[in-house]
């Protein structure tokens, strides 16, 4: 039983990691790094993305699932965020400075955002396969749901690194990278899914806080420094984030 559990949760986590992928691709329609106002709109638009999901993929799940007591699990949850990614970039130094380590920084948010998603679709998938068909229905539709929403999510990965100088195969590389954290969260939530059901408030919360803070002291200052272009596309990003997670949720 417990091979078919994993199987259900890596087969509901392929599409949302191919979703992530196909969203890194938009690196391959910039023929050549960005101007500056461009890169502003770019940057903009993953800055608006990643403060939605911050939102909307993780922090309303966290208060819902936490129930009563939601309101300061996901408070300290996005503290306990905010200092594991500050925490890491300390540890990395030199590693995560500069135009590098704003993409850096970026991957590394998304990423952590990506773990706690594909666990939810796993666990659901694992519940669902041990029973309750209902369950199994519902993890296809938030496999379908995630992946839809992690289309832009790949594009606020792969854009920056691109921003940074990194080649168009590079930038792909990392955006979908990113991505692969899902089925790894799928399969460990297949394999301890009642412990699991438990800390995803937790895990939701800290992932929100990471990201969260590699936007605000990274994203937004180069989008918005300067004119009202890096604004206006954080705008359109936020508002496409939130109508994604708004009507597939």
């Amino acid at each position: 039983m417990g091979v078919q559990l994993v199987a259900a949760a890596l087969k509901a986590a392929a599409f949302p990691c191919a979703c992530t992928a196909l969203g890194a691709l938009a690196v391959v329609a910039l023929r050549r790094p960005a101007g500056e106002r461009a890169s502003r709109v770019l940057l903009g638009f993953s800055a608006g993305v990643m403060l939605a999901a911050c939102l909307f993929s993780l922090l309303l799940p966290a208060i819902d699932r936490a129930g009563p007591a939601g309101w300061w699990q996901a408070g300290a949850g996005l503290l306990a965020g905010v200092a594991l990614l500050m925490g890491t970039e300390a540890a990395a130094g030199q590693l995560l400075r500069g135009e590098r380590g704003r993409a850096g920084r970026v991957t590394l948010a998304i990423t952590l955002h990506n773990l706690p998603e594909g666990m939810v679709v796993g666990l659901a998938a694992a519940l669902g396969t041990a029973g309750d068909p209902e369950v199994l229905a519902g993890a296809a539709a938030l496999s379908l749901g995630i992946g839809l929403q992690n289309i832009p999510e790949g594009a606020a990965v792969s854009l920056p690194v691109r921003q940074a100088g990194a080649s168009r195969a590079k930038a792909f590389g990392a955006g979908a990278a990113s991505g692969l954290v899902e089925p790894a969260g799928a399969v460990l939530a297949a394999l301890l899914a009642a412990p699991v059901a438990g800390a995803l408030p937790w895990l939701l919360s800290m992932s929100a806080g990471a990201m969260l803070c590699a936007t605000l002291e990274e994203l937004v200052p180069a989008a918005c420094g300067r004119g009202r272009a890096g604004t206006a596309a954080l705008a359109v990003g936020f508002a496409v984030m939130m109508a994604l997670d708004v009507a597939l949720g």
